[in-house]
């Protein structure tokens, strides 16, 4: 039982990178004959015998290839084998002989180390998982030619490129542990493939392009199964209840559809049941309750209905029924067997009251999106360890219960969008380890309590949408840790305390829709804020003229407030705003221009005196006083006649300029030289660029403001022509904030360069790096047709026809396929379609790949989240879980392909897409609303396929990162979607 646990914790969503690893050494060890681990230690040391002729001449063999492909691991060929790394042997008479050879991520390729592996016919447990093989030997498949197959007992090929057929591998008569996870393997029957394993224990095949129905000709002593994320149908067949001694059986994320079969009496060591994300409907089996060893029991994301029963929850410690149609009340005992850890049932139909018994071992709680209702039992807390509880998207009234204030471990605390009145009680406030609290949408009175003051590691607080009134407690702006608060449409009144000078790690700030009032305080110089809204309050006075001092801010809302004044010229260095909300003041003068490729959506409308001076933005409707005024100064110019022209000739000349000059400098001062190259280096073996790159070319290029063509959250890129006449994209990374570990030359070499030897169209690849003494600079092909946010939102008349956008969606969600099955999975910190460059308009290449491998987020002077990538994009639970994941970057690209369906933005008047097009999702004809009506209109196919990706991209950013599909499926959806 513990063997499961390890496996499959709380943290891991499939399984599978715990299983990955541990499958080669638990069964090594538990059936085959082989020395216990201490003694095999004993006999590895240098007093060993040494290897006879035959095997020593094979390893050093093997070693060539290792020596020569591994960027991480060298192997001293003057000393015995035995002690190399990975290498285990066994005394055998006078010598000794290789039982054992872990290659775990020795950057290998060469499908010729094979034909040496062939040779060593003592081999028991063979790993090679974590490199680069695309291809198996064809000495491999020949049992004749390949002694080592015979007494073979493990293999791991898992998290390589390998494209084989299945019916490749066969003739292994002792083989007992098969893991080729995470590779192409494709199968024309499984059935009959595994069939050639008589001794098979336990098979891992999950990730891969498997398909036909699940198999069922496996041995008898079968103990583990795990096809998980292939592409298998069907039905689960009854033959596969013949496995009694099966432990785990994970087929998740697949196309199985069906009842599953009431046959699990069969099955009385199975541990681990893994159904999710397939299309299975019916009731939960109920001879499940005969299972007693039981411990993990996962089938979110499927059709299942009915009413849910006490006895699942009797032996099993982590369930997950989540995003099903199941109904009925919540069984009074559900909740209180003794060994349970977490419950998941997020998404189904359930109503009625929650139990009020809780097991001891309760720490993950999650029912939310369903239609529970009555009150927030009192006795929810009795279990002290709860760290984890969402109660969201219900029907629960009454107060919230000041027992909550017991949950001492609580981290995540989620009641939004309930019923709930009365106030805030003041024991929350006393929770320590409170990371995220959201109460919104309910109807929530009275003052915050002051108690929030001692949240000292919140992050997210969400109080909006309530009835909430009093002032913001000043200790709420302290809070060390506070990234993200939300206030709006409550009917807090007094002043914004001026402790918000005090906040040095918020993202996100929204106080609109309040009584608040006097002016808006000074902003704090070390605040990052990416969205800032104070709008529809009683706010006066100027606006600060230090508002450039929130550098990453994106989103500006002052509307609907009593301000004066001119909008100070600052606004116009904000490099990363994409909206501003002026509209409904005072405000008098001109709105600053922006640099010259920042598209900035501005609204004025209802300041009399105010004009939009920036040439480059859309203006946008006035009053009919404003149009009044502008009739009055057409007639004048047209009396001026001529001088009239000429002065209009020179006000064009001086705003172009003013356009180049205002936008920021990121190269060098003028007078300085070219900075010193500390280190350069071409990665590209291409003798095309290798002979065209000039190093201090880029350097020039980049000193020049006016080579600057885009810039995103992290980089700036630069256009360099090089002496031959080639053009190439220089790229800078921002590192002001020293996040980026450019110190350490060798790490940042070796992981650019690791880069560098990645190829897929859809990705773009480093050709040559160089580093400064404080900057870093990659090169690459210059082929930049904009990004996909120009071309969505570029203010561009024409409307993109579905065809282009479809073939944007399909190329980013290849290469997002590409990255995240690289040996080492390549995650994305900033995924956006400000990040997606565009070879042409169905051409997308992912750019900024490299920011995960290079930035360290415990350099950065504010929190994890403030470098988690852009507004809009950002899963909601990277605010607690502050790491990255696959999960996350399938979310963002979620949010792009509803860019793509409805035209929006990733953000639009303070609401971000995802959470609007998931409110508008729950029935069909709400979801005629989210797309692009110039576009679906245009035929019934295009509507169809619109409403198919659209049900993709609503996967794709559900809240429960186990939900969400991975990437591999949702490229194969998409292309079902054709």
């Amino acid at each position: 039982m513990a063997m499961v646990e390890r496996r499959y914790g709380p943290c891991a969503s499939d399984g599978f990178f715990l299983l990955r690893l541990l499958l080669p050494f638990l069964f090594v060890f538990s059936f085959l004959d082989v020395p216990p681990a201490t003694a095999a230690t004993t006999t590895t040391t240098t007093q060993s015998p040494p290897l006879n002729d035959t095997q020593k001449s094979i390893m050093n063999d093997i070693a060539s290839l290792v020596n020569s492909e591994s960027a991480n691991t060298r192997w001293n060929t003057a000393e015995n084998p035995c002690n190399w790394k990975g290498i285990s042997c066994i005394n055998s008479s006078s010598s000794s002989v290789v039982t054992s050879i872990a290659l775990t991520n020795y950057g290998l390729s060469d499908s010729s180390i094979f034909a040496h592996l062939c040779r060593l016919d003592t081999l028991q447990s063979l790993d090679l998982s974590r490199n680069s093989f695309t291809n198996l030997s064809a000495q491999f498949f020949a049992n004749s030619s390949c002694s080592m197959k015979e007494g073979l007992q493990s293999l791991n090929l898992s998290t390589n490129q390998l494209a084989n057929s299945l019916s490749d591998l066969s003739h292994f008569p002792q083989l007992e542990v098969l893991d080729l996870s995470f590779n192409s393997f494709a199968s024309r029957n499984l059935s009959a493939d595994l069939g050639n394993f008589p001794k098979l224990r336990s098979f891992n095949a999950s990730t891969n392009n498997l398909n036909g129905e699940v198999p069922t000709s496996m041995v008898g002593p079968l103990l583990e199964l795990v096809l998980s994320g292939n592409q298998l149908s069907g039905s689960i067949p009854l033959r596969l209840f013949r496995y009694e001694n099966l432990t785990l059986l994970d087929l998740s994320q697949n196309s199985l559809t069906g009842v599953v079969p009431d046959k699990f009496m069969s099955l009385p060591k199975l541990e681990t049941l893994l159904l999710s994300g397939n299309k299975l409907i019916g009731e939960i089996p109920a001879s499940l309750s005969n299972v007693t060893t039981l411990a993990r029991f996962a089938a979110n994301q499927n059709k299942f209905t009915g009413p849910i029963a006490s006895w699942i929850t009797k032996h099993v410690r982590m369930l997950d029924l989540s995003y099903n149609n199941l109904n009925g009340t919540i069984p009074f005992d559900f909740l209180s067997h003794q060994w349970l850890q977490t419950v998941d049932l997020t998404n189904n139909m359930l109503n009625g009251a929650i139990p009020r018994n809780f097991s001891q071992s309760l720490y993950r709680l999650r029912l939310g999106g369903n239609k529970l209702g009555e009150n927030i039992p009192e006795s929810i807390c009795d279990t002290m360890g709860m760290t984890y509880l969402e109660l969201d998207g219900n029907q629960l009234t009454g107060n919230i219960p000041s027992e909550l204030g017991k949950c001492k471990s609580l981290s995540l605390l989620n009641l939004a969008s309930n019923r709930l009145q009365g106030s805030v009680p003041s024991p929350i406030g006393e929770l320590d380890k409170l990371v995220v609290l959201k109460l919104q949408n309910n109807s929530l009175i009275g003052p915050i309590p002051s108690t929030f003051s001692d949240l000292k590691i919140l992050s997210t607080l969400n109080l909006s949408q309530n009835s909430l009134s009093g002032g913001i407690p000043s200790g709420i702006f302290e809070l060390p840790k506070l990234s993200n608060l939300y206030l709006q449409g409550n009917n807090i009144s007094g002043h914004i305390p001026i402790s918000i000078s005090s906040s040095k790690y918020l993202i996100e700030l929204n106080l609109g829709d309040n009584a608040l009032t006097g002016t808006i305080p000074t902003m704090p110089t070390t605040v990052t804020t990416s969205l800032l809204n104070l709008s529809h309050n009683h706010l006066n006075g100027p606006i600060p003229s230090n508002i450039n001092s929130l550098s990453e801010l994106e989103i500006l809302d002052l509307s609907h407030n009593n301000l004066s004044g001119d909008v100070p010229s600052s606004l116009g260095t904000l490099q990363s705003l994409t909206l501003l909300e002026l509209s409904y003041n005072d405000l008098s003068g001109s709105v600053p221009k922006f640099r010259q490729n920042q598209n900035v959506d501005i609204d004025i409308v209802g300041n009399p005196d105010l004009v939009n001076g920036t040439g480059n933005n859309n203006d946008t409707p006035t009053t009919g006083k404003k149009r009044r005024h502008n009739f009055v100064i057409i007639i004048f110019t047209i009396a001026g006649a001529l001088v009239g022209l000429c002065v209009l000739a020179v006000i064009i000349v001086m705003s172009l300029s003013k356009r180049i000059y205002r936008v920021e400098d990121e190269g060098l001062p003028a007078g300085e030289s070219v900075p010193q190259i500390i280190n350069g280096r071409l990665i590209t073996m291409n003798s095309i660029h290798t002979s065209a790159v000039d190093f201090i070319k880029a350097m020039e290029a980049v000193s020049n403001h006016q080579n600057i063509f885009l810039k995103t959250r992290f980089c700036t890129y630069y256009k360099a022509v090089m002496p031959n006449g080639s053009t190439y994209s220089v790229k800078k990374l921002n590192s002001s904030d020293k996040i980026f570990q450019i110190g350490s030359q060798e790490k940042f070499s070796r992981e650019i360069e690791v880069l560098g030897k990645l190829t897929n169209s859809n990705v773009m690849v480093p050709l040559a790096y160089i580093l400064t003494t404080d900057c870093a600079y990659l090169i690459y092909e210059h082929a930049h047709n904009g990004t996909v946010s120009d071309l969505l939102h570029g203010g561009k008349s024409e409307v993109i026809d579905w065809p282009s956008r479809y073939s944007i969606a399909l190329g980013v969600a290849q290469g997002l396929t590409f990255l995240h099955g690289c040996t080492q999975p390549v995650l994305l910190l900033d995924l956006s379609t400000r990040t997606i460059h565009l070879k042409s308009t169905n051409e997308p290449q992912i750019g900024d790949i490299e920011l995960y491998k290079i930035i360290d987020p415990s350099r950065s002077t504010g929190s994890f989240s403030t470098i988690a990538g852009t507004v809009g994009y950002i899963p909601p639970e990277y605010a607690y879980t502050m790491r990255l994941t696959m999960a996350g970057n399938v979310y963002s690209f979620g949010v792009i392909l509803l860019e793509l369906l409805t035209g929006k933005p990733s953000v639009s008047d303070g609401t971000e897409l995802a959470k609007w097009a998931l409110s508008l999702s729950g029935r069909p004809d709400q979801r005629e609303q989210i797309l692009d009506t110039r576009v679906s209109g245009t035929s019934i196919a295009v509507h169809s396929q619109m409403l198919s990706v659209l049900n993709i991209a609503l996967s794709c950013v559900a809240f429960s990162p186990d939900a969400r599909p991975k990437m591999r499926n949702v490229l194969r959806m998409l292309f079902n979607a054709k």
